[in-house]
């Protein structure tokens, strides 16, 4: 037995999202649930967002986590995506939307082994369409290892890998600083 895929327009799926008591993405129509996350995945996401919020207070920066979306319109597809960071940071003063942003310039995710490869493949590819996104930070939760990937000026799009414990995560799109010990604290001994 076939039964007909539905697909919902962006108006359905804000609607959904704000009554809903799970959170779903949304990807040119369709709708998938997100499975919730480990306790080292969510210090490791508290870590970094409070940093983050400490060091931009006062500023037009903000520092939203998990519950956030972002959304990205593929103009060569002509689709639009939703997803849930787990942290992001928009300085952009446009950015006025009430349940997600339109100008993150940092966007961190935390690995988990359900998504570590659509983090790594396709929010990677997607996110890199974002024209205000300087930075997209992949965060291991069971190895010091942290993947930087980095737009210039130009456009050009560069990686860094850290994977030593006296490493420092250099935020250019923010101006922070962070120690590996400060990520991975209550998670990995350092």
């Amino acid at each position: 037995m076939q039964s007909p895929l539905y697909l919902f327009n962006i108006e359905e799926y804000l609607e959904l999202e704000q009554t809903s008591d799970i959170r779903h993405e949304y990807f040119g129509g369709e709708v998938f649930a997100m499975a919730g996350g480990s306790k080292e995945h969510n210090i490791i996401s508290l870590n970094v967002a409070s940093s983050l919020r400490s060091q931009l207070r006062g500023s037009f920066c903000n520092v939203f986590m998990s519950d956030m979306k972002v959304r990205i319109n593929l103009a060569s597809d002509h689709q639009t995506i939703f997803y849930y960071p787990d942290v992001i940071v928009s300085c952009d003063t446009e950015d006025q939307d009430r349940y997600f942003l339109n100008y993150p310039c940092l966007i961190i995710e935390v690995l988990s082994p359900s998504t570590e490869t659509i983090d790594r493949r396709e929010k990677l590819v997607n996110y890199r369409s974002l024209t205000s996104l300087r930075e997209y930070v992949l965060i291991s939760q069971d190895e010091v290892k942290v993947d930087i990937y980095r737009q210039d000026k130009q456009g050009n799009w560069t990686i860094q890998i850290l994977i030593n414990r006296n490493d420092k995560l250099v935020l250019d799109s923010v101006g922070l600083i962070l120690e590996m010990a400060d990520i991975y604290e209550n998670v990995i001994n350092l």
